[in-house]
């Protein structure tokens, strides 16, 4: 898995950018992103697992169990999940340590493309899942901190992929992953066609404070 471009126009909307850009964004839009695909080292760890609903949803064969409203709604009418988790590598965060200490302007520019860059390789990740289960149905990619799935699932979820050891990802006491520009991610399977799911900022728990929101625009 390699990237050889950054989607700048997601990049660029995270930055809050709209209209024609300038000379300068462009001119560090080019120098962030000749530094971070050189940094980049993508990888990925996913499984697929056996579901049962209850209160929670238990993940078997696993101490982990999913916790919400939002989730138990999410998988509605899945008999399995695939957890995955991808991470960027340590040499962005590298990058973005440099930066930061030296130059915030394009700190602030290499963040947003490192953000990019990171959902560009979880649609990577979905489409390895989904093309190895040719025929099945999915669901949209739930990360917990999504609705009231909480934060806390994250040693489990990590421990569960043997992330640490196969991805070098792991987790602080803060719940914060490292390498930074990291994600994971639960994504509902079924045998049989899935009713769409809601997916915005109703089920977000930063929906009250999300800059996206402020400007009339959403994350998704």
């Amino acid at each position: 898995m390699k990237l050889e471009k950054i989607n700048r126009d997601e990049a660029f909307r995270y930055m809050g950018q709209r209209g024609e850009l300038t000379e300068q964004l462009r001119g560090l839009a080019d120098e962030c992103e000749a530094r971070l695909l050189s940094a980049i080292s993508p990888k990925l760890v996913y499984a697929v697992f056996d579901i049962e609903h209850g209160e929670e949803i238990f993940v078997c064969g696993t101490p982990l169990k999913l916790a919400g409203e939002s989730i138990r709604g999410h998988l509605e009418g899945c008999g399995k999940c695939a957890l995955m988790a991808v991470t960027l590598g340590g040499g962005v965060d590298r990058v973005l340590r440099e930066l930061e200490s030296s130059a915030m302007e394009k700190a602030f520019v290499a963040d947003a493309l490192a953000s990019a860059a990171v959902e560009q390789v979880c649609d990577l990740a979905e489409e390895e899942i989904k093309a190895r289960l040719a025929g099945a149905h999915f669901t949209w990619r739930f990360s917990p901190g999504y609705g009231d799935l909480p934060l806390e699932i994250q040693r489990d979820f990590l421990d569960v992929l043997n992330a640490q050891k196969r991805i070098g990802l792991t987790v602080t006491d803060s719940l914060i992953l490292i390498p930074r520009k990291s994600v994971t991610a639960i994504i509902g399977i079924s045998e049989r066609e899935l009713t769409p799911k809601t997916r915005g900022c109703s089920t977000c728990l930063i929906r009250e404070k999300c800059e996206f929101r402020k400007r009339g625009e959403h994350c998704g």
